[in-house]
């Protein structure tokens, strides 16, 4: 009974000592063996199962994939004196876990040691450049989705000599250096946002707003002198169109007239006593009436028709 339990503690043992010493390494992971905080051997980079010594040497896990620096946003001026907001981020990754783990150990100090040294490269670089070398890559010709401002665009074209892409990538450059010997290999980096500072912001809006009443105030103008031209030519148009039909009712007024009297003329013609006869009729019509009073001399011409009626009742 004795050599049972003896056997069963020394399986237990061994199976204790088996799991104490034995570590797997996976796909995402490289592991660093240190004795006593010392590094022993070289680390584990291929997935695995692996062995150590057990109560003696410790295990450190690191992470092989990307991973993510995200800087503190800041206020930096430019070249061109204009204070901005700038707020950048990287990619890194661990290139060698012994210099990493022994120089800063942790992905926590890791960070640290990249905001000491990628915030002033981005520093550095921001305020050697002008805004525009910030936020443009290239010269190619700005899209513009507003009408009127083409103007505006070709008064701030600028040329652009370096640019944002170039930019980014010196500042990795002067970066890098300084992160290899805690075996930091930076991939990329990159400008998430560039906005205004507060003051500034309030300029550029106000600049915008003053545009965009200039395009306005534009607008109007042209409108209203379309708007006079239109209602010049309708004034125009319909000075001719009165005119040409007056012309053409007096053309036709005359031609009528002159039928008229062509008429009459004939009519009148074939018998000038029988004419004399009416017009004088309606004469005594218009200038006699029931207490009208006439004194004529019995000669006048203008009485002759009434003589006659009284010489023939």
């Amino acid at each position: 009974m004795k050599s049972k339990g003896l056997i069963l503690i020394v399986a237990i043992a061994v199976i204790f000592i088996g799991f104490s010493s034995a570590y797997v390494v996976d796909e995402t992971e490289q592991v660093v063996v240190t004795q006593f905080g010392r590094v022993v051997g070289e680390p584990k980079l291929s997935p695995g199962l692996f062995f150590k010594v057990p109560f003696i040497q410790q295990t450190t896990y690191f992470p092989k994939n990307l991973l993510q620096w995200d800087g503190d946003p800041g206020q930096i001026p430019t070249l061109d004196k204009t204070y901005i907001w700038v707020d950048a981020f990287a990619r890194w990754r661990i290139i060698d876990p012994i210099k990493f783990f022994q120089t800063v150990s942790n992905l926590i100090s890791a960070q640290g040691r990249l905001d000491d040294i990628i915030d002033p490269a981005v520093r550095n670089f921001i305020t050697s450049y002008s805004l525009i070398e910030t936020v443009r890559l290239t010269n190619r010709e700005l899209d513009t989705f507003e009408i009127g401002l083409e103007d505006v665009k070709k008064e701030q074209a600028v040329l652009i000599t370096t640019g944002r892409d170039k930019i980014t990538k010196g500042i990795l450059e002067q970066a890098q250096p300084k992160l290899t010997p805690f075996g930091i290999e930076l991939v990329d980096v990159k400008i998430k946002r560039i906005n205004y500072v507060e003051q500034v912001r309030e300029s550029v809006y106000g600049r915008m707003i003053a545009e965009r009443k200039q395009i306005a105030e534009k607008f109007r103008s042209e409108g209203k002198g379309e708007a006079s031209k239109i209602i010049g030519e309708k004034e125009r148009d319909l000075k001719q169109i009165t005119s040409e039909a007056y012309r053409t009712a007096q053309e036709i007024m005359g031609k009528a007239e002159a039928e008229s009297t062509r008429i009459y003329a004939a009519a009148y013609g074939l018998d000038p006593e029988f004419y004399s006869f009416i017009k004088s009729l309606e004469v005594y019509n218009e200038t006699l009436g029931e207490e009208s009073t006439l004194i004529l001399s019995t000669d006048s011409d203008f009485l002759k028709y009434l003589k006659g009626f009284q010489q023939n009742p």
